[in-house]
């Protein structure tokens, strides 16, 4: 785990939260390289080297967010690869400091949390589950689907969640089949939500 003031990037940009609860609302995003959890339907496949992406200051890293925010951001969202691969507590100070937007975070909760967020969404997987006070921490469990393997594990995973958290499916983005499992479990299961990936049906970031 890297814990100095500069961390890989992938990219940095503003857009629209495409997925999961804060879906439709406008969101900076800083997507960190590097990650070993390896899912087969990751869509950016590209950020699990971590050599391949230069490091940013990050206090670089709140200017952008403060250009972002005076652009109309209303938070911001930490994602990757797998974000908590690194030490993130001096890029949330950073940000805190110098932007002072509410900081999401996007993680699977394999390694131990870091820094200081207003949200975090916990995507779990079945062949590398999550540590157990992610799951208490989270605010937003949400489970992508693939099989009815998936379902049960989501089942499992809410569990041993805080009872306030949200819970979400998420259909892989191109399986009809996963997308009829995830809205039956939905219709079946008044607690849990569906979400989808809205940013791929309107072809942005």
């Amino acid at each position: 785990m890297s814990d100095a003031r500069s961390i890989p990037v992938v990219e940095t940009f503003h857009s629209l939260q495409g997925e999961g609860h804060h879906y439709g609302r406008s969101a900076f995003f800083i997507r960190l390289a590097g990650c070993t959890v390896g899912c087969a339907w990751c869509d950016t496949k590209h950020s699990w080297p971590m050599a391949n992406h230069v490091k940013q200051d990050v206090d670089a890293l709140a200017v952008q967010a403060t250009q972002a925010k005076e652009a109309g951001a209303a938070f911001v969202v930490i994602t990757g690869g797998e974000p908590l691969h690194h030490n993130l507590q001096p890029l949330t100070d950073a940000l805190d400091h110098n932007c002072g937007l509410p900081l999401h975070l996007e993680t699977s909760g394999v390694d131990q949390l870091s820094g200081r967020f207003d949200w975090v969404t916990l995507s779990p997987k079945r062949h590398r589950p999550p540590q157990r006070d992610m799951l208490m921490r989270c605010d937003e469990l949400k489970v992508v689907v693939q099989d009815t393997d998936d379902l049960t594990f989501a089942n499992a995973m809410a569990k041993d969640t805080d009872p306030a958290a949200q819970l979400l499916v998420q259909p892989v983005w191109d399986s009809e089949t996963a997308q009829g499992l995830a809205i039956h479990h939905v219709k079946q299961h008044p607690n849990w939500r569906l979400s989808l990936q809205s940013h791929k049906w309107l072809a942005i970031r």
